[in-house]
Formats: C-alpha cells, structure tokens, sequence
C-alpha cells in the first residue's frame, strides 16, 4: 500500500511540474522565449496569436471615432486602418480602426512602416500603452503630413521635454516610410527611415518603463484636441486609409540597458 501511494503521489507531482492550470510549462516557456526574440509582420493576413483588433468601444470626447474591427483590413501584404462614416453605437460620427499586440513588451525597437493618412483633423500613429498609461508616440497629423510628431506620457502624464515636431522633409502621405523608437531605461529615441531625428536623455527625466502594448490608430479629433491641435474633421464623403506594411519589434540587448527584456 505504502509503495502504491508513492508512486501514486510521485506521478501527481511529475504532472504538477509540468501542468500549472493545465497549460503545458514547457510550451509557455517556449513561447516566451520566442516573443523575447521580438517579431515583425509584414501583414500577409491577420494574425490573431500576435495581434488584437479593437472592436466596439471608443475613447474619450477627444476622440471623434469609435472603433470596430472590420475597419482594420488586409490586402496585397498590407494592413489598413479605415476611416468612415459608418454607424456605431458610442454617439461618434465616425467609425476607424485600432490594432494592438496582444502581449506587452518591455525596452526595445519599435518599428513600422507606413503611408499616413492626408486631412485636417487625422491623426495617423505608431506607439506603446501600458496598463498605467506610459506612452511613447509617433504621430502624423493630417493636416500637416510633412511633420512628424513625437510625445511619450508616464503614467498618463505628459513627461518633460515630451513633445516635439520633427519636419520630415517629405509627404508622409505620398509614400511609404520607416519610422521608428528606440526606448531604453536611460533614453528615446525616434528615427525616420533609418536616421535619428530625436534623442530624449533620461538623465533627471523620468521615462516610460512599463511593458506595454505596441498600437497603431486612425481617429479623428474632436473636443478640446480638434480646436487645439488636430483641427476639425470634415468627412470627404469617401473612405480615408492610413497605410502599413510591416510592423516590428526587437528587444534591448546591449549594455546600455541595466534590465533584462521581458514579455507580459
């Protein structure tokens, strides 16, 4: 009886080993180990293990859409974000797309390439959100698609030195174009098609640290941020797009960072 109940007892704990909720350890460490590796998409088709498609809900008042996932679309190897007049159920006018990984990460380079999204009060981004609202930003107006946008946010704080306008020296609207962040405990830094437009020092400054998301939005403004900022919408009666035709994610590995990538 004796050694029954230790073999019985030995294979319960061999399982708990392996089993935590029924979820095989092995395969959850392989796939984070892959995710630490980062990825990049180029946006073949939909790819719901990496990736969440925002669908019926909406932002603020400074937003004038809401989002649904139907309006974020893939074709010929590219991803869009559409923006119509499409009915919703949040009392906003208009109707777009927002796309978002699924898991969080941590330091690292954030890339995309992209065609922005041409029209007063259009804001075409690439950025990170974490759970408490650190965020760092690439955003391109439509009003003005010659200008890049920079920004990043601590715990839904606009940081010091945040904001910045980079002119691009081109139509962002026109073509596509590599924009990028390098994020690290001790700076950020954005780049345009391989060259470094910005560098933010994290001496004295506090910077993003949460892992978060990576996210890619169309929206109109509206409230406070249409008569401020992105200036007043007008629907031209026909579907606007903003563009993208990979996105990627490599994480920090070098010695400037003091703290191992992580996913979550």
């Amino acid at each position: 009886m004796l050694k029954t109940n230790f073999k019985a007892v030995s294979i319960f704990l061999m399982i708990l080993v392996f089993y935590i909720g029924g979820i095989p350890l092995r395969s959850n460490i392989n796939s984070v180990e892959e995710r630490s590796m980062g990825f990049k998409d180029h946006f073949d088709t939909f790819d719901p293990t990496l990736w969440y498609r925002s669908d019926g809900w909406a932002n603020g008042a400074d937003f004038g859409v809401a989002w649904l996932k139907d309006h974020v679309e893939f074709s010929d190897g590219k991803m869009m974000l559409r923006l119509d007049d499409a009915p919703n159920n949040h009392n906003k006018p208009y109707t777009s797309g927002e796309f978002s990984t699924l898991e969080k990460y941590s330091y690292g380079r954030i890339e995309g390439r992209l065609k922005a999204a041409k029209g007063v009060g259009l804001v075409t981004s690439l950025f990170t959100y974490s759970k408490h609202a650190d965020e760092i930003d690439i955003e391109i107006l439509g009003k003005d698609t010659t200008k890049l946008e920079t920004n990043f946010f601590v715990k839904g704080v606009r940081g010091i030195n945040a904001h910045a306008i980079i002119d691009l020296g081109f139509d962002s609207s026109e073509d596509y174009h590599d924009y990028a962040i390098e994020w690290s405990p001790n700076y950020i830094k954005w780049f345009v098609d391989g060259k470094l437009v910005r560098t933010v020092d994290g001496n004295g400054i506090e910077l993003p640290s949460e892992p978060s998301a990576i996210m890619a939005n169309l929206w109109s403004g509206a409230g406070a941020a249409a008569r401020t900022w992105t200036g007043e919408f007008v629907y031209p009666g026909s579907s606007v797009r903003a563009y993208y035709d990979y996105i990627k994610f490599t994480p920090q590995k070098d010695d400037d960072s003091t703290e191992t990538p992580t996913v979550s």
